[in-house]
């Protein structure tokens, strides 16, 4: 059984895409009419550290079925083996949370996937916190 809400599940994806949608900032853009769609990654944007704060404030239980949905996602465990994946996440924990989730390139993919291979809906999840 989770140990997390769907909704704190759906926070993360959010910001993670929005993490995922900006690019590193650029002087020259090759195409002006491109320049008006990217949206530039700046050092004062508090983004990646809002979430990863969030993260971090999460209790370890829920920090664990956090990684657990990932991993599901990612398919380093089945959905059914959901208790055994928080068990690992809990066990093999070393590094800070969001450190490790923040390092995953896909983050918002695999906990998107996690989520449905758990029967949930995405759509559902996300707009109920919107």
């Amino acid at each position: 059984m989770l140990e997390i809400s769907t909704n704190k599940i759906a926070r993360v994806i959010l910001r993670a895409r929005e993490i995922g949608a900006k690019v590193a900032r650029w002087d020259t853009p090759g195409d002006d009419a491109d320049a008006e769609t990217i949206l530039e990654g700046r050092p004062s944007d508090a983004t990646e550290q809002e979430l990863r704060q969030y993260i971090a404030d999460l209790n370890s239980d829920e920090q664990a079925s956090l990684v657990a949905v990932m991993w599901i996602g990612r398919e380093t465990f089945d959905a059914s083996e959901l208790d055994e994946a928080i068990h690992t996440a809990k066990e093999e924990a070393v590094s800070p949370t969001e450190d490790y989730l923040l390092g995953i390139p896909l983050l918002a993919d695999y906990l998107e996937d996690g989520l449905e291979a758990l029967g949930y809906s995405v759509d559902e999840v996300v707009q109920a916190i919107r």
